[in-house]
């Protein structure tokens, strides 16, 4: 009987270090083979520019634009493809607008007096700028001017590039990014250059079917559309969440913007404002 137990306590010696070797070192040969067939879940990769997004997002949020915009601007330089990168132009384009609307001292400002026989499209025309811009920037209800209004003035140097295939219209200050607008709908051929040189031709206003004059009453909540030199190429207004019915037909071609971001566009670039269209 001595001899039994002898064995028996041999092999639980003997089998328990030979099961302790086998996963000691097949474990991890084991692991790599059932990852390779699938079998296991790779770990996440961690998400880590998110907190420097947030950080960024969030200075916008505490209205601090200007340090908004410059940590935005870094987190795209950092990250150009980042998951977020795009979000980040989103956010930054808005920063922009912000900061060009707002009382925000900037560079590109100046304050103008208002003179004897002024009127808003000779500003406009003579600052090089757009009379809606300087209406929105003044908070401006109306064209009428009174001798010394103090207008606040800015005449950034605009420019758009549109990306057919990302599907975006993005707006350059001196060459710069400035904001970006998505292309909600394509009207275009099938056969388009691989690079088209052009510049907007004129904006327009619609309502009820019949083209408005800006500075009239019908021209608040009009449809906007940005008619392009090169043919076939006209930016229109898509009934979005603030524009639900957009009752004015589109172009036979063209691009469709949402109508909130076509009314911001339109009021930034006029006739002067070079276009360069690429794949």
């Amino acid at each position: 009987m001595k001899w039994f137990f002898a064995l028996l306590l041999a092999l639980l010696v003997f089998g328990g270090a030979a099961l302790f070797s086998y996963y000691l070192f097949f474990k991890q040969e084991i692991a790599v083979r059932h990852e390779q067939r699938g079998d296991v879940t790779p770990a996440p990769t961690p998400d880590i520019s998110l907190p420097e997004f947030q950080a960024a997002a969030q200075l916008r949020q505490e209205s601090k634009l200007i340090e908004a915009r410059d940590a935005l601007s870094a987190f795209i330089q950092k990250y150009p493809t980042d998951l977020h990168a795009e979000e980040a132009k989103d956010l930054l384009g808005e920063v922009n607008v912000d900061i060009l609307l707002s009382r925000t001292p900037s560079p590109e400002k100046q304050e103008y007096i208002v003179k004897s026989g002024d009127v808003l499209a000779a500003i406009s025309r003579r600052l090089k700028t757009t009379p809606e811009l300087i209406m929105r920037m003044n908070n401006m209800s109306g064209t009428m001017l009174h001798i010394g209004d103090r207008l606040l003035i800015s005449h950034p140097e605009f420019s758009i590039v549109i990306q057919r295939k990302a599907k975006l219209v993005v707006l350059l200050d001196h060459g710069v990014f400035f904001k970006q607008y998505h292309v909600r709908e394509e009207k275009l051929s099938l056969k388009q250059p691989a690079k088209v040189t052009t510049k907007v031709s004129e904006t327009m206003a619609w309502r009820d079917g019949k083209r408005v004059g800006f500075g009239t009453k019908e021209f608040l909540g009009s449809t906007r559309w940005i008619r392009l030199s090169a043919p076939a190429y006209t930016l229109y207004s898509v009934s979005d969440s603030a524009h639900p019915d957009i009752t004015q037909p589109p172009p036979p071609q063209g691009l469709g913007l949402d109508a909130t971001d076509l009314e911001e566009l339109s009021g930034l670039v006029n006739n002067r404002t070079p276009v360069t269209i690429t794949d």
